[in-house]
């Protein structure tokens, strides 16, 4: 059975800028089953395309705060 490939969109808050943005997109590509990674600054909110079974909302509401970012 193949993994099945799925879109999440996470709200953030506290990215002030494009480093803040750029660091939130560095820690959610290194989770397991990442495909791709959006975030963007304006709307607040990282989109993450991923293999369904290898990372889960929590692991990118972990990261992300681990990160020192908030997940409302």
């Amino acid at each position: 059975m193949s993994d099945t490939i799925t879109t999440t969109v996470i709200p953030i808050k506290g990215m002030t800028c494009t480093g803040c943005a750029s660091s939130v997109k560095t820690v959610l590509e290194k989770l397991p089953g990442i495909m791709g990674v959006t975030v963007t600054l304006e709307d607040a909110q990282a989109t993450i395309k991923h293999q369904a079974t290898s990372s889960s909302a929590e692991d990118f509401k972990r990261v992300i705060e681990e990160a020192g970012f908030d997940v409302p």
